[in-house]
């Protein structure tokens, strides 16, 4: 059975919007005719069960849209609680990295320490022997020293270069067993002595 409605209600019936009816009314979907200037629409109560019918499918839809988003908002909630379980994991991890590195540290700066009090000892107990091992192999260069430096050692201590070569030659005639003069070469040696007594 047909009847006739205002294109207002036929959007309420139908579920369109004002614009979708007259859409359809222009594309020959919907059935209608004009009346002092206004545009009725025939609507069969095939029509409003279908609608009827779409209504109450959107409604599942909706409903059950409802139940999709309050599922996806269940896992977000999992999710943001995982999110900050591992980041206190994280932290706590390089807490415990950070003290693991501490201690490692502290443990070679022991060992080092030791091994520096370990040299320190070895060294004490072997110097002696080194140098005096040294000594005997540089007795030669130990034994005589060189007339420069004998010369620099009396005038740190106030005598001219006269004074020098005087000192020297009285050496030599008293027979000084420092001073080795060779006659045939004329060359001079003398011993690493002390010469507190020539100053």
């Amino acid at each position: 059975m047909e009847r006739l409605v205002t294109t207002a209600q036929a959007a309420q019936i139908l579920g369109l919007s004002l614009q979708g009816v007259h859409y359809r009314i222009k594309n020959n979907q919907l059935k209608s005719i004009k009346k002092s200037g206004k545009t009725y629409v025939y609507i069969t109560d095939y029509m409003e069960n279908n609608c009827e019918a779409k209504v109450e499918v959107k409604e599942v839809e909706q409903s059950s849209f409802r139940e999709v988003i309050q599922v996806k908002d269940e896992q977000i909630g999992i999710l943001k609680k995982s999110i900050k379980w591992m980041r206190k994991q994280h932290d706590k991890e390089i807490s415990r990295l950070e003290n693991n590195q501490k201690r490692i540290i502290g443990v070679f700066n022991r060992e080092i320490e030791l091994l520096q009090s370990a040299f320190n000892e070895m060294r004490s107990i072997y110097k002696q022997p080194l140098l005096h091992n040294n000594t005997s192999q540089d007795t030669n260069k130990d034994k005589f020293i060189s007339i420069q430096d004998f010369t620099v050692y009396l005038k740190q201590h106030n005598k001219t270069q006269k004074d020098i070569k005087t000192i020297i030659i009285k050496a030599i005639k008293n027979n000084d067993t420092r001073f080795i003069y060779n006659k045939k070469d004329k060359k001079l040696l003398i011993l690493n002595s002390d010469f507190s007594d020539l100053i």
